[in-house]
């Protein structure tokens, strides 16, 4: 008897997320947001912005107004775009500057920019080359620093190959959720973001709180800037092991969260 063809394993979308810090009157914060009920990942939790790669990502225009990406290929200079974007896109942060100037947009031009731009960006009928170009600005990739690399496992149907990056947020912008994806957000410190977890108040899918616990080992953001410069990053591509209790998923214990395996949350 022939045994069944094994399910085909989804290709990993590239994506990226990133860490918006700021230095808080209690310690380190990082923005995060809620998504909203009808996503169909990781809806009504607490995340950090992010998303997959737009195509516009990729065009040389594009990749050409960007600074401090010497050394890094197309792939690595796009998800460093695609963290900007969907930075400003879903939380109104625009980490760039003027071209030839050395402070960040500011922060009215960064609040008119907005209703031109956001929406056209997350729909994708306008690549951020255009707005680029048409604003003459300069997307400051340096200020990205990466973190954590998660590949969703093989077994699930959807899968990303996702970048977090961390970022000090410019001081003067004001960051609000886009109340489309993302439903509500907050400045919070790691340790209240795992604490309000716990009591169920907040939902973190793993990776965020692996992540979020990763970043509260620093109790500021430069501390937080400095330990993920010296740090290696290791892939993590949990690993199924079905067991009586449920799903467990190991992780290498190389990529430096204290743990190697957990459950998958019910729903998957």
């Amino acid at each position: 008897m022939t045994s069944p063809a094994a399910a085909p394993i989804a290709p990993a979308r590239l994506a990226a997320t990133v860490l918006l810090l700021r230095d808080g009157a209690d310690g380190l914060e990082v923005f995060m947001v809620v998504r909203h009920q009808q996503i169909d990942f990781a809806s009504g939790a607490l995340v950090f912005p992010g998303g997959k790669l737009a195509t516009g990502d990729h065009d040389p225009a594009a990749q050409a107004r960007c600074s401090g990406i010497d050394g890094l290929n197309a792939d690595e200079i796009a998800l460093r775009i695609a963290a900007v974007r969907e930075a400003f896109e879903e939380c109104g942060v625009l980490l760039a500057r003027p071209r030839g100037s050395a402070a960040f947009v500011d922060p009215a031009r960064v609040a008119a920019l907005g209703p031109q731009y956001r929406a056209a960006l997350d729909k994708g009928t306008l690549g951020i080359a255009a707005m680029l170009e048409a604003e003459d600005l300069q997307l400051a990739c340096e200020t990205l620093v990466p973190f954590a690399h998660w590949t969703t496992p093989t077994f699930m149907p959807k899968r990303f190959d996702t970048r977090f990056y961390l970022a000090a947020a410019p001081a003067e912008q004001v960051l609000l959720h886009d109340g489309g994806e993302a439903v509500d957000s907050v400045w919070i410190r790691p340790q209240d973001a795992l604490a309000q977890a716990d009591a169920g108040r907040r939902t973190l899918v793993p990776a965020t709180r692996l992540n979020v616990e990763k970043l509260g080992r620093s109790r500021s953001v430069a501390e937080a800037l400095a330990a993920a410069r010296a740090d290696t990053i290791i892939e993590v591509l949990p690993e199924r092991v079905d067991t009586a209790a449920g799903i467990t998923l190991r992780i290498p214990a190389a990529a430096g969260y204290g743990i190697t395996e957990f459950s998958l949350p019910a729903g998957g």
